[in-house]
C-alpha cells in the first residue's frame, strides 16, 4: 500500500425531501449564485420550483444559466464564466447530474482565471481556486457531486478532456433519492455502468497488500449490482434507489482509491469515443471496459481471478486460472447488456471510421493508463476488439 493523504470536504446530506434545505445551505456561502442546470427535467418534475423557493427565502439574488447536454461544452462553460464575472457571483449551484456538476466545476475554475478556461484541459495553465459550489443531485452516476475532477468536451476538434483540483469539491451535496424515480431506465443503466467504471479503474492496480481497499471496491460492485435490476424494474422503490445513489457517490470520492493507483485508460479511450460521437459515457464504458480487460488480463491474471470469484462468485479453476479470469470478463459483459448497456460498437452504429484519428488524439500527449500503459496502437487494437 502507498503512502496517502485522503480529504473529502464535501458535505452530504442524505435523504427524503433533503432538497428543500439548499436555501439553507447555500446562504452560508453566498447572497448571489448562478443556478446551473441541464434542459427541462427539473422544471417538468417541479424541483426547479422547490429550489428556487428555498433559495428566496433566504433572499439569495438569482442568475440562471440552463442548457448543459450530456458530455458537457466547454462553449457553455466560457458563457457561465462571463455570467460570473460580469455579475461578481461568488456561488453555483448545480441542480442536475454529472455533466451538470462537472459544467459548474469548470465555470467556477473559469471565474478565477483571466484566460480562457480551457487553458486548463490543455494543461497550459494550473488551476489555484475555484468558486465554491453547491449541488442538489438528480442522477446518480458520475460521482462527481463529491469528486475533485471535472470532464468537458471541446467542439472545436470534438476533444474531451479532464481537470481537476481539491477546490472542485462541492461544499455541500444533497442526494435525495426520491429525485430519480422519473429517470429513464436506459439513463439508469447508464448511471450504473458509469459507477461501476469509476470502481474497475481503481479496483485494477499494480499496487500489492491493498486488502481493504480491495474489499470496500467488491463490496460496493455487488451491492450496485443486487440492486441495479430492481431499481430498473421498480423505479420507486426507495430502498433500492437509495443503495444505487450512495454507492455512486462512493465510487467517485477517491476513498476506493487510497493508497493504490488505478488505471484509468477506459475512460480515456471512451472519451474519444463519446467526443466525437457523442453517445453516453456510461453507454461507451460498457463497449470499451470489457475489451480493455480482454486487452489486459493477461498482465496480472491473478487479479481477474480474484475479480471473477469475489465480484461474480465464480469457482476459481486451479488448473485453468485463465478460464476464470474469462469468465469474470464474460460475465462483466453479460451484466452490461442485462441492463441494457450495449457491449459492441455495433450495437450503436459505429464503425471503424474513427478508429485511427480516436487512438492517435487520445495518445498525442502521453501513454494511457497505468495497469498497462498502452500506446496508440494498444489504442487501437482494444477499438477492434469492441468492433
Amino acid at each position: 500500500m502507498q503512502d496517502f493523504v485522503f480529504h473529502n470536504s464535501t458535505k452530504l446530506i442524505f435523504g427524503k425531501d433533503k432538497e428543500q434545505l439548499v436555501g439553507q445551505e447555500s446562504v452560508s456561502y453566498s447572497k448571489k449564485l448562478l443556478l446551473h442546470y441541464g434542459g427541462g427535467s427539473i422544471k417538468n418534475s417541479g424541483l426547479y420550483d422547490k429550489v428556487v423557493s428555498s433559495l428566496r427565502e433566504q433572499n439569495i439574488e438569482i442568475f440562471e444559466l440552463g442548457g448543459v447536454k450530456p458530455n458537457p461544452r466547454v462553449s457553455l462553460v466560457r458563457e457561465g464564466v462571463a455570467i460570473c464575472k460580469e455579475n461578481d457571483i461568488d456561488f453555483i449551484l448545480a441542480v442536475g447530474g454529472g455533466s451538470v456538476i462537472d459544467s459548474a466545476k469548470a465555470i467556477a475554475a473559469g471565474a478565477h482565471y483571466d484566460g480562457d478556461v480551457w487553458d486548463f484541459f490543455e494543461g497550459k495553465s494550473t488551476i489555484e481556486a475555484c468558486l465554491p459550489i453547491g449541488v442538489v443531485l438528480t442522477i446518480p452516476a458520475a460521482g462527481s457531486e463529491s469528486s475533485s475532477g471535472t470532464v468537458i468536451t471541446n467542439e472545436d476538434g470534438w476533444y474531451k478532456r479532464s481537470t481537476g483540483h481539491i477546490t472542485m469539491r462541492p461544499q455541500f451535496a444533497i442526494l435525495n433519492p426520491e429525485l430519480t424515480y422519473t429517470l429513464p431506465s436506459y439513463q439508469t443503466a447508464c448511471g450504473i455502468t458509469d459507477m461501476m467504471a469509476h470502481i474497475l479503474e481503481r479496483y485494477f492496480t499494480n499496487e500489492k497488500n491493498v486488502e481493504v481497499t480491495d474489499r470496500l471496491c467488491e463490496a460496493t460492485l455487488k451491492t450496485i449490482i443486487n440492486n441495479a435490476h430492481i431499481v430498473i424494474e421498480e423505479p420507486t422503490n426507495y430502498a433500492a434507489r437509495a443503495e444505487i445513489m450512495w454507492s455512486g457517490t462512493i465510487a467517485h470520492n477517491d476513498s476506493l482509491g487510497v493508497g493504490r493507483i488505478g488505471d484509468w485508460a477506459s475512460h480515456d479511450i471512451e472519451h474519444e469515443l463519446s467526443g466525437i460521437y457523442d453517445i453516453a459515457h456510461g453507454a461507451g464504458l460498457a463497449i470499451i471496459f470489457p475489451a480493455w480487460m480482454k486487452y489486459v488480463y493477461k498482465h496480472d491474471i491473478n487479479r481477474f481471478v480474484q475479480f471473477a470469484n469475489r465480484v461474480w462468485d465464480i469457482e476459481i479453476d486451479l488448473n485453468n486460472l485463465e478460464k476464470t479470469a474469462l469468465a469474470g470478463i464474460k460475465k462483466t459483459e453479460q451484466f452490461f447488456s442485462s441492463i441494457g448497456m450495449p457491449i459492441t460498437l455495433k450495437e450503436v452504429n459505429i464503425d471503424s471510421d474513427h478508429f485511427e484519428e480516436m487512438a492517435k488524439k487520445g495518445t498525442e500527449n502521453r501513454p494511457l493508463g497505468n495497469f498497462v500503459k498502452l500506446n496508440e496502437e494498444d489504442v487501437l487494437n482494444i477499438y477492434h476488439l469492441a468492433k
